[in-house]
């Protein structure tokens, strides 16, 4: 059988307000994106690899290192509250227009630098043999458990999930007795190209979920987590993705 047509879709427009410029911040010696790209093209999963951008610099960097970018993302589409389905299908739309559709689609943040090529390849191995599943996410076990939180009502608090086992309430159930509980990080999505024309979402309805190891999941969201993957490089508890291009001169 033929494989399918997949396309990695890397998102990076230009403007981020906890960390400025992080998805071209120089990290270990390349742009942070440059990892992402690198990881994708040696994976072997994609047919293409696009980056999906409002800036031109940015455009520059992933072409520099191998990736496509076939037109600007519209700044309309670029805004910190722009959902993900709406620069996907002006992406995948894009592309379809020049005769290019794909099977299906990654989405691969370039603030996860530690996902590895084997990481991607155990995922769409994973999507793939599930022959009845809409998407793939990434998860990761929680750190901090939906029993223990609260929503707070004016002057009191309520816990955000209500009920628990038996007549004990599961704010007051000890941690190792609550269920266990995932939370999706940025480090890869998957989905059928049809999951987008037909339910207008990126994940529909059969979601499969791939289990991160270690630093694979790893995101940076701000400053903090910025000079923790810098440590984690520096220490070697982390292993960046090989890049193949020299260095971008920033």
């Amino acid at each position: 059988m033929q494989e399918p047509h997949v396309v990695a879709l890397v998102p990076a427009r230009g403007g981020s307000k906890r960390v400025p410029g992080k998805n071209i911040r120089a990290l270990a010696g390349h742009p942070v994106i440059a990892y992402t790209i690198a990881a994708a093209l040696e994976s072997g999963v994609f047919a293409d690899v696009v980056v999906s951008t409002d800036d031109e610099r940015t455009a520059g960097i992933a072409r520099h290192y191998g990736a496509d970018v076939p037109i600007l993302r519209p700044s309309e589409l670029a805004r910190d509250t722009s959902p993900d389905i709406e620069w996907v299908e002006f992406a995948l739309d894009t592309l379809s227009r020049r005769g290019r559709d794909y099977a299906a689609f990654s989405i691969l943040r370039p603030t996860s630098p530690f996902r590895q090529p084997e990481t991607i390849r155990r995922a769409w191995q994973r999507f793939e043999g599930q022959g009845d599943a809409d998407s793939l996410r990434a998860v990761e076990k929680c750190r901090q458990h939906p029993g223990k939180m609260w929503v707070a009502n004016g002057d009191f608090i309520r816990p955000l999930l209500a009920g628990g086992p038996r007549d004990r309430p599961w704010h007051s159930t000890p941690y190792q007795a609550l269920p266990p509980v995932y939370v999706q990080n940025a480090s890869l999505e998957i989905a059928w190209t049809r999951v987008v024309r037909e339910t207008h979402t990126i994940a529909g309805e059969r979601i499969v979920p791939f289990f991160t190891d270690g630093h694979e999941g790893f995101d940076i969201n701000d400053a903090y987590d910025w000079w923790l993957a810098e440590e984690l490089v520096r220490r070697g508890e982390a292993a960046l993705p090989a890049v193949r291009p020299m260095a971008y001169i920033l």
